[in-house]
């Protein structure tokens, strides 16, 4: 093992984990928390993606030990080369002698596999990367809890977003023929929010509705990502800052010597934070063709002046017949369903831009800015001024 080199009163750990993603990014924040609560760390890392090639200065680098996202074999030689203590964060294991922190991927799996049952659903799928353990371990995780419900999951694989060898037009097309050959409507859990969001381009390919007809759940809440697909992307929440924060104690107490590499490098498996429930599962299952047209429409024109015999017309059905319909399968009325969505886009309008109350009720189909402030208000529990405050602060 090289000796250490600095000072005895400040260690000096290399970090070598991407910036290209969200989970990289969020693995610093864990580490950023650690060093502020650690001064005696100095921390030297560079800017890079999952992929890259070892940093060229890791052979040359004395410091006293490394966190790494060890994804490649060309970095797990320069990490083996060079001799430090170290943590890794990836699920490649591609030295399984390390120690190693990761998310729990049975847990991840299961949390999918509840909420989208919640949504009432009775057929699943999963989507998977090619060649990454992490994806064949949710894989295998989602389809046990979807057994434990009761239920078969249908798999596929896809190649990763980032892999220059993949035909992307051939790809799409595949994955579109996949989802038309499964029953509707039907639960699909994406290994992560890239694949999630290639499900949802799919699904506009081929035709499918969603979430009436495909329901979509991601793995890591990119939130860029996540909110800019279309609809936005339901997604996990995996708790970085909590890995990354026991990767940095593990390492500390590695170069201190309090503890040894612990007999087989046994994983650290550290639970999600939850899930964040966004459009693509925005849904009640239905098994009527007639009642998933009609929410169809409610989700692609609820704000534009929609009203109830609107979705009698697209149902194709006698409107007493219809809304007897709509209620058994759904709970509540037509009208009450238009509303939530109104109400759902005014909440999205009120967080994310400074349009006046005006300007949104105009947006979402309401007639009146003061009818808006009260139907929200007995909704929410707060009027829009508050509700837009109260985020802000966030």
């Amino acid at each position: 093992m090289r000796p250490r080199t600095s000072s005895p009163n400040r260690l000096r750990v290399a970090l070598i984990i991407e910036t290209s993603n969200a989970y990289g990014r969020g693995l610093l924040h864990g580490i950023k928390a650690f060093v502020r609560e650690h001064p005696h760390w100095s921390v030297y890392f560079a800017e890079g993606a999952r992929l890259d090639r070892p940093p060229p200065w890791l052979a040359r680098w004395r410091g006293d030990g490394v966190i790494a996202r060890i994804e490649t074999k060309a970095m797990a030689r320069a990490v083996r080369a060079a001799g430090l203590p170290t943590v890794d964060v990836s699920a490649a294991r591609l030295l399984p002698g390390l120690p190693w922190v990761e998310t729990d991927d049975v847990a991840i799996a299961g949390l999918v596999a509840d909420h989208l049952r919640a949504c009432g659903l009775r057929h699943f799928a999963f989507c998977g990367v090619r060649g990454f353990n992490w994806s064949r371990w949710r894989g295998e995780a989602f389809a046990a809890a979807v057994r434990q419900l009761g239920h078969a999951c249908a798999m596929h694989q896809h190649p990763a977003p980032d892999d220059p060898a993949a035909s992307w037009d051939a790809e799409q097309d595949a994955l579109a023929e996949w989802l038309r050959s499964l029953p509707k409507p039907v639960g699909v859990m994406a290994a992560y929010d890239p694949v999630g969001q290639r499900l949802l381009a799919a699904c506009v390919a081929a035709g499918l509705a969603v979430p009436e007809e495909v329901a979509v759940v991601g793995v890591d809440d990119d939130e860029l990502l996540c909110e800019l697909a279309d609809p936005p992307l339901t997604s996990v929440a995996p708790d970085t800052r909590r890995t990354a924060y026991a990767a940095a104690h593990l390492l500390d107490a590695l170069i201190a010597g309090r503890v040894a590499v612990p007999a087989g490098a046994a994983a650290v498996r550290v639970p999600p934070r939850g899930l964040v429930a966004r459009r693509s599962t925005d849904v009640t299952a239905v098994d009527d063709p007639r009642l998933a047209q009609a929410l169809r429409l409610i989700r692609d024109r609820a704000g534009c002046g929609l009203g109830v015999a609107d979705l009698v017309a697209a149902a194709g059905m006698p409107r007493r017949t219809f809304e007897s319909c709509f209620r058994r399968q759904l709970g509540r009325s037509p009208h009450a369903e238009l509303a939530r969505w109104r109400l759902a886009r005014v909440s999205d309008l009120l967080r994310d831009t400074d349009l006046t109350l005006d300007a949104i009720a105009e947006q979402c189909g309401f007639a009146h800015a003061e009818y808006v402030s009260a139907l929200f208000k007995r909704s929410t529990g707060l009027s829009p001024r508050d509700f837009r405050a109260c985020h802000r602060r966030r």
